[in-house]
């Protein structure tokens, strides 16, 4: 996996990922996770997530994902739209939701 700088408003992390577009997957991901219940932290209660948002300072992403890899002697440059990768993101966590849904009914 490579790992890529990602910036995007006040955003500002490094990822590790396949790819680039993965990459900006992984860091829409870890934004909203800031302000949406994502079922992942099954020991924060709303209240918590709140505060603790609050109390970092919620990340704001601008309308374009800026990727560079930090892997290699290379460097490589990507630009997505924001709001496309949140739309695929969207489309994940729905995929996701159908699957566990039709897991726990199967059993």
């Amino acid at each position: 996996m490579a790992r890529y700088q990602v910036e995007s408003g006040s955003v500002r992390m490094v990822v590790q990922a396949d790819d680039a577009r993965k990459a900006a997957l992984w860091a829409v991901h870890r934004v909203l996770r800031q302000v949406l219940p994502l079922g992942d932290d099954s020991e924060e209660t709303d209240g918590d997530a709140e505060e603790q948002a609050v109390r970092r300072g919620c990340a704001v992403m601008g309308d374009v994902l800026r990727l560079r890899t930090l892997d290699g002697g290379t460097t490589a440059r990507y630009r997505f739209a924001t709001f496309d990768v949140v739309t695929e993101w969207t489309r994940l966590m729905i995929a996701l939701a159908r699957l566990e849904r039709d897991m726990a009914t199967a059993v």
